[in-house]
């Protein structure tokens, strides 16, 4: 049933947290803080060469989660949030 004259419009929902209209938040577990990291990665036997996953880390949490894609080989690089396609706002 469309909305009759004057009733008020429903807010657009919300963007998700970690969506591209949101703040970028570290990817280790219970972090909260914000990313300055991206760890682009992929697994081989999953995924085609030229494509790329990325988990996000703050300078805190970049080693760690940097060795633990590594120690897998899936690791391919690490960049500033700022260089990641599509950018932070």
């Amino acid at each position: 049933m469309p909305d009759s004259p004057g009733s008020p419009t429903p807010p657009p929902p919300a963007a998700p947290a970690d969506g591209p209209a949101g703040p970028l938040v570290c990817s280790a577990r219970g972090c909260r803080a914000p990313a300055a990291w991206g760890l682009r990665w992929n697994n081989p036997r999953l995924h085609a060469p030229e494509r790329r996953k990325t988990w996000l880390a703050c300078p805190d949490h970049r080693e760690h989660l940097s060795t633990h894609l590594a120690e897998r080989s899936f690791l391919r690089e690490v960049v500033a949030v700022d260089e990641l396609p599509g950018g932070r706002e």
